[in-house]
């Protein structure tokens, strides 16, 4: 063999040798960047799962707060009816005595025998009160001969009729009428009821 074939084979063994320490050290390079890639693959992905966590926490947050203002508000609404209705009602109440006392006059002047004028005014006040009542849903409570009622009856006295026929328990004389508004009994009437 001559020198040139022995230093192309040496050259070529050399290179050989040399390929395959480059092989080896890119198949390492390529582990190490694999590793790298892979480590911050899984950071990422955590990260991901992090924001995720925390949007999920915001979201519920919010529609948290969003529920709580919804129900304030219809809270604030139903506290504002009530206090409206409440008002109304104390309203209508401070003025049923006034017109008690309107019927009571209108009563005494016509068995009195007064003036009609004087009665037909009267008759005109107590008017424009009953449009007024009738407005806001007010009813008067001055039934005779009906059952007793708690819810809209006070019972004064008990007495034994004059009518047999009479049940126990009947309403048989309204001292002072009562008023409901609605449901509501803004005033018990006060009754004599039977025995």
């Amino acid at each position: 063999m001559s020198n040139k074939q022995e230093n192309k084979t040496k050259a070529d063994t050399i290179a050989d040798g040399q390929d395959e320490e480059f092989v080896e050290d890119k198949e390492l390079e390529n582990d190490a960047s694999g590793d790298e890639t892979d480590d911050l693959l899984i950071k990422q992905q955590q990260r991901i799962n992090e924001l995720e966590e925390e949007i999920n926490q915001i979201r519920d947050t919010q529609l948290r707060k969003a529920a709580d203002l919804e129900n304030f508000k219809k809270r604030l609404q139903r506290e504002k009816e009530l206090v409206y209705q409440s008002s109304r009602e104390t309203s209508v109440e401070a003025f049923l005595p006034v017109y008690d006392d309107l019927l009571r006059t209108l009563d005494a002047m016509v068995k009195g025998g007064a003036d009609s004028s004087y009665i037909d005014g009267i008759k005109l006040v107590a008017s424009k009160f009953e449009d007024v009542l009738k407005r806001y849903n007010v009813e008067r409570i001055d039934e005779t001969g009906v059952p007793f009622d708690v819810d809209l009856h006070d019972a004064l006295m008990r007495q034994k009729p004059d009518d047999d026929s009479i049940e126990s328990g009947t309403v048989l004389q309204v001292f002072e009428n009562g008023y409901k508004m609605g449901d509501k009994t803004l005033r018990h009437a006060k009754v004599i009821v039977s025995e």
